[in-house]
């Protein structure tokens, strides 16, 4: 699939039904939507697990260079959610990797000589720290006002347009806050609705800060290969973890 909202955006292949939607730059009204929608779902009526941490499938391909905050990305079929569904709502980068990385860190093949103390800063396949598993794009820095705990997370459809279909009934906390508007020339109909979001982390364009992004400390070990403190930075550690 082409990279698109003129960024650094690179998405891999898809190997998950997956819904995203992205809003126009300016036009705040103004949803535009790219989808592959695979089958129905089957998690409208569950909400247990809702707000258990996920980390998307798309992390784990080494040319995906992340989610832009202009979306809402639904990932079914999350073996990692009770609910099976991953919830990405207008989130910036990648969940395992807060300081990103740019390209003349990683050089143009992604594969640039990297000290060994310091490849731990660069960003990597989940649960990985090997320059073999290095990503091997740019990745934006998250955003410090929408962090994976505010922004990514389990989640679980909760109204919809469809009058026969289930839906859960948000838990304490948590909010059913339309994402996704019918959109019938899309085939959208099954993702259409409202979805379980934390009380208090809403989006709005234009008045969501999105300017601020996550700033690593310097390194606290310069030549020495241990791991960081867990607060490398404002956005803690560089695995996100």
């Amino acid at each position: 699939m082409p990279s698109f909202l003129g960024g650094i955006r690179n998405r891999a292949p898809m190997i998950e039904k997956k819904w995203a939607l992205t809003v126009h730059r300016g036009l705040p009204g103004l949803w535009t939507g790219i989808a592959l929608v695979l089958g129905a779902l089957g998690w409208g009526c569950q909400s247990g697990g809702v707000g258990d941490p996920c980390t998307p499938e798309d992390e784990f391909q080494q040319f995906f260079s992340g989610y832009a905050f202009t979306e809402v990305n639904i990932e079914s079929r999350s073996f990692q959610c009770e609910t099976r569904l991953c919830l990405v709502n207008h989130f910036q980068g990648r969940v395992t990797c807060p300081y990103g990385q740019t390209l003349a860190q990683i050089g143009p093949d992604g594969m640039a000589n990297v000290p060994i103390p310091q490849e731990y800063q660069l960003c990597h396949i989940p649960g990985t720290t090997a320059a073999g598993d290095r990503i091997r794009v740019a990745v934006e820095k998250q955003l410090v006002a929408r962090q994976p705990d505010q922004a990514v997370y389990c989640s679980c459809r909760c109204n919809g347009p469809d009058p026969n279909a289930r839906y859960c009934k948000c838990p304490t906390g948590f909010e059913c806050t339309s994402l996704i508007n019918p959109n019938d020339r899309l085939g959208a109909a099954e993702l259409a609705g409202s979805y379980c979001v934390k009380s208090g982390t809403a989006f709005s364009l234009g008045q969501t800060n999105t300017s601020e992004v996550c700033q690593p400390t310097a390194d606290n070990y310069p030549g020495n290969a241990r791991r960081p403190p867990d607060s490398a930075g404002d956005c803690g550690a560089y695995d996100g973890q």
